[in-house]
């Protein structure tokens, strides 16, 4: 396997760092906007000859796929933020590539009614392209990160293993984690933060189809494993809630993260100044009038969350939560994946957040390589079997969870 990988920020550092251990590929070119960063990712990887750094534009399609022809790799693996899914989703097509991403194409709210129905939804633009790419005999795996991906993996697992019937599957998202000296400080991209939180989140009941609601909608509590404790989670826009039923019967789904009181406000305040905007403004600048994305200006203000692993203490938790019945018997599980921030940046130098991203999409090659996954078209997760990715998950060192609830 010879690998392209598009993206040396947070999470393809990291990804490169667990790569790096793994024997199941041959070579991973190292791509990036910014030749800086693709260099210093790869310097960190004590001269393993497997990896070397090269400059492109995610968004220039033909450059994207003059380089895998260039490299002879036959995957593209994107590490970007969602604005790049398609250029690169079609730069893989062209090339003959597979592709794999930890996040989907772009949604769209309904022009009128935002908060009751779908417009374009996540992943829309490449599920209408999964019938070319099966004919090709191609594949697009899509959304496998941590979420989306390993937690539709978890559900897969459930609807295998656990359950005989599903009445719901919901993806809670938590964390105890704290940054010294940061009143505000995320620890995920925050162009993708507002993108999810700030759009209708999506629901799916079996009886009326994918539906939105308002964001922020029904608040719970959630009670996470390993010392976590209680996080207050609401409704946001994801992934998991358009994959999952495509592949796993289920009467409810939903995606609730644990943002807490003061981010949300946050993040409400942004909407109400118009700093979640990513079309153009024109401001004064040196030599006259510049346009600028005022959610671009918004990141560029905060630090980047790659650097903020030194300052980061406690836990993050990814998980799945499962209800519904086995042999008669009304059961609850969680499945849940915790990193403890102290321990990834003590063995990867990666902090937990974009590590735990990371992680999944590098199992994921290693099975399609071996060839335990394998498959045609536009797929998601659920679409593999879930034992293998759950098994060599663990033997990367990283065991997850199952809590009767």
């Amino acid at each position: 396997m010879r690998v392209l990988l598009v993206g040396a920020g947070g999470v393809g550092t990291a990804f490169t760092r667990i790569a790096a251990r793994r024997p199941f590929f041959e070579a991973m070119v190292v791509a990036d906007h910014d030749p800086a960063r693709a260099e210093a990712a790869v310097a960190a990887l004590a001269g393993d000859e497997r990896f070397r750094a090269e400059r492109v534009d995610a968004g220039d399609e033909s450059a994207v796929a003059a380089l895998l022809a260039r490299h002879r790799c036959d995957v593209l693996m994107n590490a970007t933020d969602p604005r790049f899914v398609m250029p690169l989703f079609r730069a893989a097509r062209s090339a003959g590539a597979t592709y794999v991403d930890m996040a989907m194409s772009l949604s769209r709210p309904h022009p009128d009614r935002p908060y009751e129905e779908c417009g374009v939804r996540l992943g829309d633009a490449q599920f209408a392209e999964s019938d070319d790419w099966a004919a090709a005999g191609a594949l697009a795996l899509v959304g496998m990160g941590v979420e989306p991906g390993l937690s539709d993996v978890f559900a897969r697992y459930a609807a295998d293993e656990l359950f005989d019937e599903i009445d719901e599957i919901g993806v809670r998202d938590g964390a105890n984690l704290t940054v010294e000296g940061h009143d505000f400080a995320p620890s995920f991209n925050i162009w993708t933060t507002i993108e999810e939180c700030l759009n209708p989140p999506v629901v799916y009941e079996a009886d009326r189809g994918w539906f939105t609601t308002a964001p922020f909608s029904e608040p719970e509590v959630f009670d996470f494993p390993e010392g976590i404790g209680p996080v207050e989670c609401v409704n946001v826009e994801h992934e998991e809630v358009l994959l999952v039923p495509r592949w796993v019967k289920a009467r409810r789904v939903t995606f609730k993260y644990g943002l807490g009181g003061e981010f949300i406000e946050t993040l409400k305040t942004l909407h109400r100044l118009g700093l979640d905007r990513t079309a153009p403004v024109t401001v004064p600048g040196p030599d006259g009038p510049v346009p600028v994305s005022p959610r671009d200006v918004v990141a560029a203000c905060l630090p980047d969350p790659a650097t903020l692993g030194a300052l980061m203490h406690g836990k993050t938790c990814a998980g799945t939560w499962v209800r519904g019945v086995k042999d008669g018997t009304p059961r609850e599980v969680y499945l849940y994946h915790v990193v403890d921030n102290q321990w990834s940046m003590a063995e990867y130098g990666s902090q937990a957040v974009v590590w735990q991203t990371a992680v999944n999409p590098v199992v994921a090659l290693e099975l399609l390589a071996t060839g335990a996954w394998s498959g045609t078209g536009v797929l998601g997760p659920e679409a593999f079997p879930a034992r293998p990715f759950l098994d060599l998950l663990t033997e990367y060192g990283s065991p997850w969870g199952q809590r009767e609830q």
